[in-house]
């Protein structure tokens, strides 16, 4: 049985990795070219005219550093940074009262934007576009409003779910950011600047082993670093190396596109129904998960991987998925060849 205090110190010191190896400045940012020109020209241009820039929102999966590119907003600004969430803003007073304390040229970080409660979206509009938010006292007909004026900020939301936004919303941004998977050379860079930083050894093959099976994602990518390297300690000579990465990797049940036990289960799943199409929540009910865990966690990347494919019916696997999981595949399967740009599996590398 796992001591609970383990787990929470285990826990605690993932978090410190976390926040240590995130880019500070936009120099450091690895990946991400094209989105990370377009904040720099708005950055750039918004201190040339001593304003705060437009708001900003950030869409795209997790893991790919929307709240790292929040805070490297503040500090290029030089401004505070004010960090919230959409769920926890249930109520329009809360967000009230969040808006009123903000300082000039501040930023505030809305994380997963798309859950923000109506009410309390509806007194963003006002307070983006005007500074001004109405906060209504009592009930009923003796009900009144109060006009507070709130100081000229920067509002920065991050959603993996875009299309949940409603349009007036997404036309108060300025600038959307979409951002993309990461290519393994990208992955590569990012691993190696953060065994710098985290004070590993590593080689090169290591760094890209790594690399290759990080879902293009920096925070799965600095998550196996970390994993790894505990494998080096405790059963290696305590570097990072090839033989490490490939023993530590099927330890912890990442096979060689980087997919996990869930991912597996969630291609069995549509295989054991003649590869699909599957609806979404028989899919996820196959699997033990909730059916938001399988859209948001798994999807893109098997979507991205050529192992799934999405029809008005329901998902479906491809031939990849067959091909991957080493199952002979029925004929006329959706999506052939070797999935990922050609690297090859190998059946029967997992258990599943």
């Amino acid at each position: 049985m796992t001591d609970p205090l383990v787990s929470a110190f285990a826990s605690d010191e993932d978090m410190v990795a976390d926040q240590s190896v995130r880019p500070k400045r936009l120099a450091e940012l690895i990946g991400q070219h094209r989105v990370r020109e377009q904040l720099d020209l708005l950055l750039q241009s918004a201190l040339r005219r001593g304003s705060p820039p437009d708001h900003i929102l950030l869409s795209g999966p997790p893991g790919l550093g929307k709240t790292t590119m929040a805070m490297i907003v503040a500090a290029e600004l030089g401004a505070g940074l004010r960090m919230t969430s959409g769920p926890a803003i249930e109520r329009a007073g809360d967000l009230a009262a969040v808006l009123t304390s903000l300082s000039l040229g501040d930023v505030l970080f809305i994380d997963e934007i798309h859950r923000i409660a109506r009410p309390a979206e509806e007194l963003l509009y006002s307070a983006m576009e005007d500074f001004r938010v109405d906060v209504v006292v009592g009930k009923g007909p003796g009900a009144t409003a109060i006009p507070l004026d709130v100081e000229p900020f920067t509002l920065v939301g991050a959603t993996t779910r875009s299309g949940l936004l409603t349009g007036p919303m997404r036309d108060r941004f300025g600038f959307v950011g979409q951002l993309d998977f990461y290519d393994p050379d990208e992955l590569e860079l990012i691993i190696a600047r953060s065994a710098r930083i985290l004070d590993v050894p590593i080689t090169d093959e290591g760094a890209v082993e790594i690399g290759r099976r990080s879902r293009g994602t920096p925070r799965i990518a600095n998550r196996l670093l970390r994993r790894v390297r505990d494998y080096a300690e405790v059963r290696g000579n305590g570097v990072v190396d090839l033989a490490a990465a490939r023993a530590a990797l099927r330890v912890y049940d990442v096979d060689e596109l980087g997919l996990d036990r869930l991912d597996r289960a969630v291609l069995l799943a549509l295989l054991r129904q003649g590869g699909g199409p599957v609806g979404l929540s028989t899919l996820a009910v196959a699997v033990g998960e909730q059916p938001d865990t399988v859209e948001e966690v798994c999807e893109p990347f098997l979507l991205r991987s050529g192992l799934m494919a999405r029809t008005p019916r329901g998902r479906i696997a491809t031939a990849g998925a067959w091909q991957h999981l080493g199952i002979p595949g029925p004929a006329g399967t959706v999506g052939g060849g070797n999935p990922a740009g050609g690297l090859s599996s190998t059946p029967g590398l997992f258990d599943l």
